[in-house]
């Protein structure tokens, strides 16, 4: 009787589908998505190694990097599957030790045993949908000193940050050490590299050339190079190209950088060692970043001033902006009051980055400077003591979309963050990172220097300007 009665049940809840089903398994590309996470989130070698071993084989060559940047990032969170398909996956991600949002796409081969074929992992801007409350500026200012404080103890961070609303700082400080040997702080007057800022003050200073009517923006570059070796690019690349990195110059960084590092003491030698490369696509056909481009800016603000480039940026924007404390001085010379800047490729201790700086900082960056003299070119900017009204709009408003999502104008980057339109430029190389922001519409200027790698300084920045109020 007992045997019916449980029979009786069983064809009952599996004529009316309520019998349990194992759930389907994920897509090949989904699964192996979450597998990377689940690796990578582990901060444990073996397991990401035994991961990338037998689905990404070619990656095992960063290994040590991945560890080092799930040492910066915490790990991410996954906040939104965009697309799952049998050999494609896209999602939203969030670092889980920052503000900072990612998308990471994979593609899986069709075969076994579904190897992934392709692995991006960008950093986006915050998708509106995942916006942060704005908070009132003395709230904003509480999270953000607690934020530096946690991010300072867990060694994240190591420099300086400060804030500015309408022509009044209202946040200032210094977190880590200048040099860890000698246990020297770090201080708000302390100078540090700021990588790729630079392109701001030589942006600037080709902005100043056109206004004088030196130069037309439209203008060929072998208009005034007019020894350039590659005819093409003098030929066909405008100075404007140059200027938002559509001109296909291509990087400077690499083998031949490595092989040449201390011989490249003038940007002529740059000239001699890359200028003989013709465009790596049709001039203003794309966007791609190019650090030589703005180093044929600096060579070009040579050639038309009579300058060299570094008495040119001295006498132009930083005597008139009062920025007493930013140079590029070749790296044999000291310099009183420079942090040492300190790397970490991998797991382990910080090192200092001496042995991957250029001789002297050039057009292109790599020079230094203080959060205080950033911001106090901003405020020149603002107040047009460097290029007049209409120059300065035309010098930081965005042109060209980047993958990134963000708009790049002349020398500086347009973006948005959450709902706060900000222009400035940020730098980064191992050991160093920088970040400018100025946040047009609410009055607010951020300015972050750190000693340490990237994203240190961006992370702080973007806290602070994902927080603050919008408006005045």
């Amino acid at each position: 009787m007992k045997r019916l009665v449980w029979l009786c049940v069983f064809l009952l809840l599996a004529s009316q589908g309520c019998w349990a089903q194992a759930p389907a398994a994920p897509p090949v590309a989904e699964q192996r998505a979450t597998g990377w996470l689940d690796a990578f989130n582990s901060g444990d070698k073996e397991a990401l190694k035994s991961f990338l071993e037998k689905y990404r084989p070619s990656d095992l060559q960063f290994l040590d990097g991945l560890l080092g940047f799930r040492g910066q990032t915490g790990g991410f969170e996954l906040k939104k599957t965009e697309e799952s398909t049998t050999t494609r996956f896209s999602a939203l991600l969030k670092e889980k030790n920052s503000d900072q949002f990612a998308r990471l796409v994979i593609e899986a081969e069709a075969a076994e045993p579904h190897r992934i074929s392709t692995f991006v992992l960008n950093a986006i801007p915050r998708p509106p949908e995942f916006a942060l409350p704005r908070m009132s500026e003395a709230e904003t200012i509480d999270a953000l000193r607690k934020y530096l404080d946690a991010e300072t103890a867990a060694d994240r961070f190591s420099g300086a940050v400060l804030v500015a609303k309408d022509g009044n700082i209202v946040f200032s400080h210094a977190y880590g050490l200048a040099d860890r040997d000698k246990k020297i702080p770090n201080e708000m007057s302390t100078k540090f590299r700021i990588g790729s800022m630079n392109k701001m003050f030589t942006a600037t200073s080709i902005m100043q050339l056109a206004q004088a009517g030196k130069i037309q923006l439209s203008d060929p570059l072998g208009k005034y190079l007019t020894d350039y070796p590659n005819k093409d690019v003098a030929s066909k690349v405008t100075i404007e190209q140059l200027l938002t990195h559509t001109g296909g110059t291509g990087d400077i960084f690499g083998p031949d950088f490595e092989k040449h590092r201390l011989e490249l003491q003038t940007l002529q030698d740059y000239v001699n060692l890359y200028g003989k490369r013709g465009p790596a696509f049709e001039p203003g056909s794309k966007w791609e970043y190019s650090n030589y481009g703005f180093i044929l800016l600096g060579a070009l603000i040579e050639k038309v001033s009579g300058q060299s480039y570094y008495d040119y940026v001295r006498k132009h924007v930083y005597t008139p902006a009062g920025m007493t404390s930013t140079d590029s001085l070749p790296e044999n010379e000291a310099v009183p009051g420079r942090s040492v800047g300190y790397m970490k490729p991998g797991p382990g201790a910080w090192h200092p980055n001496t042995d991957t700086l250029p001789w002297r900082g050039t057009s292109a960056g790599g020079g230094y400077s203080t959060v205080e003299d950033l911001y106090r070119f901003a405020m020149a900017l603002e107040q047009h003591k460097l290029l007049d009204a209409a120059h300065t709009s035309t010098l930081i408003s965005g042109k060209v979309a980047t993958p990134n999502g963000e708009k790049y104008g002349y020398g500086f980057l347009e973006e948005n963050e959450s709902g706060m339109t900000c222009v400035g430029h940020g730098g980064g190389a191992p050991g160093m990172n920088g970040d400018l922001k100025i946040c047009q519409g609410s009055g607010y200027i951020l300015a972050v220097l750190a000693n340490i790698d990237p994203p240190a300084a961006n992370r702080a920045s973007t806290f602070a300007a994902g927080r603050l109020p919008l408006k005045p």
